[in-house]
């Protein structure tokens, strides 16, 4: 929610300008055009993409650091006794190591960005229509649940639990897909 209050109040103001200033290169431009189209409020998708990126970095830089220290003092030093420098000793011998613990971050990270509910809501938006410009506005499935569950009754409160089932099973789908690409690189390190 901290995330979501920063980014209304201080990052959207600031992209609006930013954003504006994008459009303006791009108009004549066809299909940049409506990518970029203008005049921003600064509150949209990509404001909303910056902010969850802000969010899962600590988690994900926080996993990968844990991965790193599993590897084997051995290896690092073998690697060093082989004349490698630190990045070639990192390259050759805490990649391969850590590759899986790399990818599981990342997709933890996708994960809690998939789920987050208040930042996204506060910064998206919430324009219900699908449009191809990255600077307007726009839902997430979390975002609506949050936003309308509180006055929905009837069908529309049932639409709206069905959509929470639905990011239930696509965060299910994510958790995965990180497995089977964990698997996949322990079986190749």
């Amino acid at each position: 929610m901290v995330y979501g209050l920063w980014g209304v109040i201080v990052l959207a103001p600031w992209l609006a300008g930013v954003y504006d200033g994008v459009s303006d290169i791009t108009s004549p431009i066809p299909v940049l055009s409506s990518l970029f189209a203008g005049p921003s409020t600064g509150r949209g998708l990509f404001t909303a993409g910056i902010i969850l990126a802000l969010m899962v970095t600590p988690i994900i830089t926080s996993i990968t650091r844990e991965v790193f220290d599993t590897v084997p003092a051995m290896a690092k030093e073998a690697a060093y006794a082989l004349g490698s420098t630190r990045w070639e000793m990192i390259r050759a011998s805490v990649f391969p190591h850590s590759s899986a613990g790399m990818i599981g971050a990342v997709m933890l990270g996708v994960g809690r960005a998939m789920g987050e509910t208040i930042a996204a809501a506060l910064v998206i938006g919430s324009s219900p229509q699908i449009a191809a410009n990255l600077f307007g506005s726009g839902d997430s499935m979390a975002a609506v649940i949050a936003n309308e569950f509180s006055e929905a009754g009837g069908l529309h409160r049932a639409a709206l639990i069905g959509l929470g089932v639905e990011l239930f099973a696509l965060t299910i789908l994510v958790n995965i897909a990180a497995r089977m690409v964990i698997a996949r690189g322990r079986k190749f390190a």
